[in-house]
C-alpha cells in the first residue's frame, strides 16, 4: 500500500463530514507539486499540545530530535494531523524494505546488479545465512570480472532500506571515490547486490582479494527515518573474522550525516585502516595505544 492509498484510507475513517469532503475534493484536484508538497513530511508542525504549560522547552526538545514530541492529543488519541503523519510513516519504512532499487540508480552509477542467496524479501527477512553468500551466477561473475588485488572493494546492498540507498549513493559514492582517488588508494569497481548482509562481504574479498572491503547498506528503518544507510569495513576478512572485527559509520542520510560529508570521512577512516591494517576493535585499539 503506498502513501497516497494510506492517506485515503485514515480520512475514510474520520467522523467528520466536512473534513472529509474537504480532503476528497483535495485529492481530486490537487496537482503533483501540491501533492509532493502534502505527502511530504512535516517536521515543522510546532507544538500541538493545547495550553502547554512550557512551550518553550517542547520546542527546544522538538529542535533536536525527531521524535514525536508536544504533538497534544484528542481526547485519548492522538490529533488527526499527528494520526496521519504517523501512517505516512509507516508506509514510508514499509516501503524502503520491500520496494527494490530502481534500475536508474544502477545505470547511473555504472552499478552492476547482483544478487545473495536469497529469493525474496520475505525469506531473506527470515533467514540470516542467504543473505549472507552470493548466488551462483553472482559469485561467477565477480570471479571473471572484478579487479583483482586492489585496496579497497566497495559494495552497495540494499539492506532493509532501498530508499536509504536511493535517497544517498548518488551523492556519498562519487565523494568517496573521490576521496580514494586524492588519497592514492586503489579500488575495484563498485558492485550492486540485491538482498545482501554485511557478512557478504567477506566472501566479496576472497573472491578480489582486496585489502580492505566496505558495505553501504540500507539500515533498518525507523518511523523518524526510513532514508538512513550504513557504511561497515572490515581488514582482510577471513573464515574467523566476527563482528568485532567490523567497523561501522551508521546513520547517514540528510538528517544525521549528509551523505557527501560520509564520503569524505569514510576516504580517511579507510586511509586510516589501511594504515594500521586494522578494523573493528583492532583499530580502535591501536589508536588508543
Amino acid at each position: 500500500m503506498n502513501i497516497e492509498e494510506v492517506v485515503k484510507k485514515v480520512i475514510q475513517e474520520i467522523e467528520d463530514n466536512d473534513y472529509q469532503k474537504k480532503y476528497n475534493n483535495r485529492f481530486s484536484n490537487e496537482t503533483e507539486e501540491e501533492k509532493n508538497f502534502y505527502y511530504e513530511k512535516r517536521k515543522d508542525s510546532g507544538v500541538l499540545v493545547e495550553n502547554p504549560n512550557n512551550r518553550e522547552v517542547i520546542e527546544k526538545v522538538q529542535s533536536i530530535t525527531p521524535a514525536r514530541i508536544g504533538i497534544g492529543r484528542s481526547g485519548t488519541r492522538m490529533k488527526t494531523e499527528s494520526y496521519l503523519d504517523f501512517r505516512v510513516d509507516h508506509a514510508e519504512a514499509q516501503d524502503a524494505v520491500f520496494k527494490d532499487v530502481s534500475h536508474e540508480l544502477l545505470e547511473g552509477q555504472q552499478l552492476p546488479f547482483l544478487k545473495s542467496q536469497a529469493p525474496s524479501m520475505e525469506e531473506y527477512l527470515m533467514d540470516l545465512e542467504i543473505g549472507r553468500k552470493l548466488d551462483q551466477s553472482s559469485a561467477e561473475w565477480i570471479n571473471e570480472n572484478c579487479s583483482k588485488q586492489k585496496q579497497v572493494q566497495i559494495i552497495i546492498s540494499d539492506g532493509l532500506s532501498s530508499t536509504g540507498i536511493e535517497e544517498n549513493i548518488p551523492d556519498l559514492l562519487p565523494a568517496l571515490i573521490q576521496g580514494l582517488k586524492v588519497k592514492n588508494i586503489t579500488y575495484g569497481d563498485p558492485i550492486f547486490i540485491q538482498r545482501s548482509r554485511v557478512w557478504i562481504q567477506d566472501q566479496v574479498a576472497s573472491y578480489v582479494d582486496c585489502d580492505l572491503v566496505i558495505s553501504l547498506i540500507g539500515e533498518r528503518p525507523g518511523l523518524a527515518t526510513a532514508k538512513s544507510i550504513s557504511a561497515y569495513f572490515i581488514y582482510q576478512p577471513d573464515e574467523t573474522s566476527v563482528e568485532a572485527d567490523r567497523t561501522v559509520i551508521s546513520n547517514i542520510h540528510q538528517g544525521g550525516i549528509p551523505p557527501v560529508e560520509a564520503g569524505a570521512y569514510l576516504a580517511d577512516v579507510l586511509e586510516e585502516a589501511l594504515k594500521y591494517k586494522a578494523s573493528g576493535v583492532s583499530l580502535s585499539r591501536i589508536k588508543n595505544e
